[in-house]
């Protein structure tokens, strides 16, 4: 594998640990910054989580537009130098509202998964596009299982060690890409940046308003609002149904993670070869669907782990659906495609998390006129009937490229 290649995987890579890296010592951070109990602790911790949720929303489309004018290199460089200073910030912290300010910077630092993605594009022949995605996505699902395992290790030195340990490697793989990532904008392919387009309804309607993609970005966005079922709800509802510790909720998302990453790292080339891009996507979407029927209703912690294979094989939804809508997109609008992609990917965990937790709540707390702490599963599987239906639509009236 190519060096360029490899940093751009560690650079998704960096980009999920540095979430899943801090997230067992923040209940403790936050009461050593601002007191209180952890219920309040809880309150923080969500309000941190939305506002780098909302930062990624709002400046993915502008950093794709600007990789697009200025280059892949310099802007993903640039970002993960600041990115390694966030985290220095971070571990020096001695004020939520700073705290605060470092979750706003690394919201709009970690949009560099939308310059990695835009670069993986430039270097794909339109035939292995969604193989190389497949790559993209199985680094992220590497970070997700390793961030919150480091975390909880490094944890164990005080609160501020995971920040450091972030620090480092986002220096150490800046220093990596300073060296071997070699700029793939020419002046060919070069387009004016526009703050109209940069926005997130700006590049939504230049990008969507091109055959297919708005199609596309609704299946996308059905489908990440759906998926996200798991992060959002997950240790609650494993705690309700199974009376899991939490050591064996980490082992389960862990489980999870790692049959992602080998889902679109490596079978992923084997589904494509056999079923191609757009049957690919509804065998995704129906996996999900079944995992998550069974989900809905199941009362055994065992026959649940037996399910994570089955969730994971809607993994492969996502690279194929980014394929086909940059082979429908210029060259010179991949970043701004890509940049739409991650918005739209960073709404739905705004999106996902409240309303799952609603359905979670209304179904399973004690005064829950029908217990089943398994319907937000049951509302997933809406989205997802939802998704195909729009996928479908739009192959049968060819509007999918």
């Amino acid at each position: 594998m190519k060096l360029p290649v490899v940093f751009i995987l560690i650079t998704v890579m960096l980009d999920a640990m540095g979430i899943g890296l801090i997230m067992p010592i923040m209940p403790s951070l936050i009461r050593e910054v601002q007191g209180g109990d952890l219920a309040n602790a809880a309150l923080w911790g969500g309000v941190l989580s939305t506002v780098f949720a909302v930062m990624q929303f709002l400046f993915s489309p502008v950093l794709g537009n600007l990789s697009d004018y200025l280059g892949r290199r310099p802007v993903m460089l640039v970002s993960l130098a600041v990115m390694a200073l966030d985290y220095l910030v971070m571990a020096i912290a001695g004020s939520i509202w700073l705290l605060l300010l470092g979750r706003v910077v690394g919201g709009i630092t970690a949009a560099t998964h939308t310059t990695a993605t835009a670069y993986m594009a430039d270097i794909s022949e339109p035939s292995k596009k969604a193989a190389n995605f497949g790559l993209v996505g199985a680094a992220f699902g590497v970070g997700f299982v390793l961030g919150p395992i480091l975390g909880g290790v490094l944890g164990g030195f005080g609160t501020r060690a995971p920040f450091y340990a972030a620090a480092i490697l986002s220096g150490a793989n800046f220093l990596l890409g300073l060296f071997v990532m070699r700029e793939t904008v020419t002046d060919v392919i070069r387009r004016p940046f526009y703050w109209r387009r940069a926005n997130p309804l700006g590049a939504f309607r230049a990008v969507s308003s091109l055959p297919g993609v708005r199609e596309l970005l609704w299946v996308y966005f059905l489908y990440s609002v759906a998926l996200y079922v798991y992060p959002a709800i997950w240790s609650y509802f494993t705690e309700a149904r199974f009376g899991w510790s939490p050591q064996v909720i980490g082992l389960s998302l862990a489980l999870f993670g790692l049959t992602m990453a080998l889902v679109q790292g490596v079978l992923i080339r084997i589904v494509l070869h056999r079923f191609g891009e757009a049957r690919t996507v509804l065998l995704g979407l129906g996996a999900d669907f079944l995992a998550f029927g069974m989900l809905t209703v199941v009362t055994s912690g065992a026959v649940a782990l037996l399910l994570t294979p089955v969730a994971a094989l809607g993994a492969v939804v996502a690279p194929a659906i980014q394929a086909m809508m940059s082979r429908a997109v210029p060259d010179n609008q991949q970043g701004e495609l890509l940049g739409v992609v991650n918005s739209v990917h960073a709404l739905s965990m705004i999106v996902s998390p409240l309303m799952m937790a609603s359905v979670f709540s209304a179904f399973a707390g004690a005064d829950a006129r029908f217990y089943l702490p398994g319907a937000p599963f049951a509302l997933s599987m809406l989205l997802l009937l939802l998704a195909a239906a729009i996928f479908i639509h739009s192959i049968r009236a060819k509007t999918v490229p």
